[in-house]
């Protein structure tokens, strides 16, 4: 099957699922983007580097077991406060292929430590807020940066280094994000409970300027000098492929599914479990370490089996593991329902993240090599969307004091995606 060979790329391509820049070449030479000059940065930039998307990646994903301490602190109901996840997403899927496009002529490595000083200064900012609106407008700076920082710190990861050098150094950097789900959630999430919410955005900060240190002393001026970004009608024409948009449409229903649920387990744990802080920290590590553990898992089952032979699956017990959920939340008592809810947390944490890089090389198949950065890029800004829209869904069904009802309208979201990636896969044979 087509995907099958695509997939043998998987992990090097899988580094630009967030970005619209160039991918390295099969060959491994230098991305025909990228001017030729010699590399002279070290590794150190690079390690800075993937401390800012880890920094990213911890403020993204810490938020969501903390939402009920900032809608204490706030005096509003959760389903209120989840407006910081909609927010950020929503902002995200937006503009940062919008601004990447605007920059495309920036200097890199200018741009580069702007967004990660800018990323910082609004954790400062999020993290001195005494009002909700003051913190809502901190996460739209941190979105904001956000889409900026990570395409272009992906694009330079493989300019700065020598060729041999080229293929760890975007592990890397990509890898800062993986780390994040894994430590950095349970880390924040600890930070949150033991020092207050706000603790978390200044601890984040402070990574985030000492990246932004990094990088400026490590990057030598004019790195980056050459690469290209794709414009507008590239970007369009790419998504006006018909197998590129059915694609995209399992991407959309996953991504709904997966943020139906995951900003609303502090407070589901708490009706379901009688959890306190310890036992959702606990648990939100639980889930970090089985999505990395996913990620993983997922590319080597994709390389060995191909996309389509992981997708279905992936999908199938991700929305069981949503089932079991709602049905502990709405059938069990807090004791009968411990082992089948961290049992599920687990599988949901696997799968999740497990369908990514099989999603990716699937995308990848669909668009072609030649166009894979445009379209990981169009699956970004569907995917963040997507967050967007399903916490909004969730947001809705708290408010209404439907929490057992999270987990089933996320496995409906779930086999929509599924249904739809088998229908286009029976009518492609």
């Amino acid at each position: 099957m087509i995907e099958t060979g695509v997939s043998l790329g998987a992990a090097r391509i899988l580094s630009f699922a967030r970005t619209g820049d160039p991918i390295p070449p099969p060959d491994g030479g230098r991305p025909a983007s990228v001017a030729p000059q010699a590399p002279n940065s070290g590794m150190l930039p690079v390690f800075c580097m993937a401390l800012g998307t880890f920094a990213i990646g911890t403020e993204g994903f810490m938020i969501a077991p903390l939402l009920p301490e900032m809608a204490g602190d706030f005096l509003r109901p959760i389903s209120s406060v989840a407006l910081l996840v909609t927010v950020f997403t929503l902002t995200l899927a937006i503009s940062s292929p919008i601004l990447t496009v605007l920059t495309a002529r920036f200097d890199r490595r200018r741009l580069l430590i702007s967004t990660m000083v800018a990323f910082a200064i609004a954790n400062l900012v999020a993290w001195s807020s005494q009002s909700f609106t003051g913190l809502l407008i901190a996460r739209v700076m941190l979105a904001v940066a956000a889409g900026l920082y990570i395409p272009n710190a992906n694009a330079l990861a493989g300019a700065i280094v020598k060729g041999e050098l080229r293929g760890r150094a975007l592990a890397i950097v990509s890898g800062g994000m993986t780390i994040a789900i894994a430590l950095g959630l349970p880390l924040g999430a600890m930070i949150g409970h033991a020092f207050g919410w706000r603790a978390t955005f200044f601890a984040v900060g402070v990574m985030a300027a000492v990246a932004a240190i990094g990088i400026m002393l490590g990057l030598e001026n004019g790195a980056g000098g050459g690469v290209a970004v794709p414009g507008f009608r590239q970007r369009a024409q790419v998504a006006g492929e018909p197998a590129v948009l059915k694609a995209l449409s399992v991407s959309a229903f996953w991504s709904i599914g997966a943020f139906i649920a995951y900003p609303f387990i502090a407070p589901y744990l708490a009706s379901t479990l009688g959890f306190g802080v310890g036992g959702i920290s606990a648990s939100v590590s639980l889930w970090g370490v089985s999505a990395a553990a996913g990620v993983v898992i997922g590319g080597y089952l994709n390389d060995k089996l191909g996309s389509a032979r992981v997708i279905a699956p992936m999908l199938l017990l991700l929305a069981l593991s949503f089932l079991v959920l709602s049905a502990s939340n709405g059938l069990l008592s807090p004791t009968s329902a411990l082992i089948p809810v961290l049992l599920a947390i687990a599988l949901w944490g696997l799968t999740v993240w497990g369908f990514f890089p099989a999603q990716m090389a699937h995308l990848i198949a669909a668009g072609g090599l030649p166009s894979a950065s445009v379209t990981l890029s169009l699956n970004t800004s569907v995917m963040y969307a997507g967050f967007a829209v399903g916490s909004s869904i969730g947001s809705v069904i708290l408010a209404n004091d439907a929490i057992a009802q999270l987990g089933m309208v996320a496995a409906m979201s779930e086999l929509v995606a599924l249904a739809l990636f088998l229908m286009f896969r029976s009518r492609a044979a």
